[in-house]
């Protein structure tokens, strides 16, 4: 019986019935005509509702569902989660869905309602779209099911709670990995570029043969074996390329709810996809007042879950980054040249000056790219008209920080350090752009 009262619920068209009836009875007193409709009425009443209970509560149960989670989430995207459903009545149900979805979302009125036909099977799907990573605890999924006179509603409830995990972005890695593959990429903004090199690293000391180039002649070897030697190349098919991600208080601004430092781990797995593909070695490493998660250049098929994996663990601790202990870290461990890719933010030139010997230093001996990202929020305001002095006011504080970042990428150029500054939703292709670019040129 107790059992039998936690799974009724009554509907609202029940409440609006009992309201007629007060109604009806309280003008039998003025009209006593009415006193016999009324008590009509309520026999009509009850009768609907205790037959409306026992083609619910007849079987045990009227309906079968299961959810269907993905085995991770993909931060920042929207993620499909599925809702199996099967009438096994001889009859129509009326369904109304609450699922208790994870706090995170802060999604109160979740709420899916559909009509079952007798003996239908029908999938749905609704999708969620994580700002954050970690863990991400789901309820149980509860089904208000009512019969075609929906005057009660019985509730089941299905699906155990289960945690599942979000993970950086591999729906969007999946996307710029046919991007960069594709014959239709330039239409993404991915240029073709006439390379003007080759990168070659020596294998051996041979004989001259008619026919090699006499500028690899090895005069030292020629002397040592008084016969004509040449240096003998082959395309250095593997450069290593290290992602190098600022995890400091300067990349907690948010936009569009996730922060820079989630959109530089999605651009990181997705580059590093890219990488691998290309048959180059990737490693990783980020930083702030210490130096965490190192990871040394690998072009193994497993690289990508390590990435992944040293990704997801990523948080800030907002400190003030350490440029000088990521250069000696860089200088320790990173002993041969290879291409940077620092994800970091620089709001003005005065961030910059501060770290610009470091990153010089970092320069001399590998190819430097500091990847870095333009306020959406204060070029919006920039171009807006003005009306009024407070606009101008805004306006010109706006225009004058725009223009810094400009002035930062010039400053960079000039001691040779590549720069990429672009809208944090840009940022994967951008990046990826930026390293197929110097591959294509051959400037590693």
């Amino acid at each position: 019986m107790i059992q039998f009262f936690k799974q009724l619920y009554l509907k609202q068209r029940v409440f609006y019935g009992f309201g007629i009836l007060v109604i009806l009875f309280g003008c039998s007193y003025v009209f006593p005509l009415l006193y016999r409709v009324a008590w009509g009425a309520l026999g009509l009443f009850t009768a609907l509702i205790i037959v409306d209970i026992l083609l619910l509560f007849a079987k045990s149960s009227h309906l079968h569902a299961d959810r269907i989670l993905p085995e991770k989430l993909s931060n920042g995207d929207n993620n499909p989660i599925g809702i199996d459903l099967k009438n096994k009545a001889a009859f129509a149900l009326h369904c109304e869905i609450i699922d208790e979805i994870p706090f995170q979302f802060q999604k109160r009125d979740f709420n899916i309602q559909l009509h079952l036909k007798a003996k239908e099977q029908r999938s749905i799907t609704y999708s969620l779209s994580p700002k954050e990573r970690g863990v991400y605890q789901f309820g149980k999924l509860n089904i208000y099911v009512s019969s075609p006179l929906q005057l009660i509603s019985k509730r089941y409830m299905y699906a155990e709670a289960a945690n599942t995990a979000c993970y950086p972005s591999f729906i969007q890695m999946k996307k710029y990995d046919l991007i960069a593959f594709s014959k239709n990429k330039f239409a993404y903004g991915l240029k073709k570029i006439r390379k003007i090199g080759n990168t070659t690293e020596f294998e051996q000391i041979k004989e001259y043969v008619i026919g090699d180039d006499i500028r690899t002649i090895n005069w030292k070897a020629t002397a040592k074996k008084q016969e004509l030697m040449v240096n003998q190349f082959q395309d250095e098919n593997t450069q290593s390329i290290y992602c190098l991600i600022d995890k400091g208080r300067a990349m907690q601004m948010p936009f569009d709810g996730l922060s820079l430092l989630d959109y530089a781990i999605n651009a990181t797995l997705a580059l590093s996809n890219v990488i691998l593909k290309k048959n180059d070695r990737v490693g990783m490493m980020t930083f702030s007042n210490t130096i965490d998660n190192k990871l040394p250049a690998e072009n193994k098929k497993t690289q990508l879950h390590k990435i992944m994996e040293q990704l997801y663990h990523v948080k800030t601790n907002f400190f003030e980054s350490d440029y000088s202990r990521l250069y000696a870290q860089v200088k320790h461990h990173i002993t041969h040249r290879s291409l940077l890719i620092l994800f970091t933010n620089f709001e003005a030139m005065a961030n910059l000056e501060r770290q610009l010997p470091y990153l010089r230093a970092l320069a001399k001996n590998h190819l430097l790219v500091v990847v870095f990202f333009e306020n959406t929020e204060l070029s919006k305001l920039a171009s807006k008209s003005a009306k009024n002095v407070d606009d101008i006011f805004d306006k010109v504080i706006a225009e004058k920080f725009t223009f810094e970042k400009r002035l930062i990428v010039n400053e960079l150029t000039k001691y040779g350090i590549q720069s990429v500054l672009t809208k944090p939703e840009d940022l994967s292709i951008q990046t990826i752009n930026k390293y197929l670019q110097i591959k294509a040129k051959g400037i590693l």
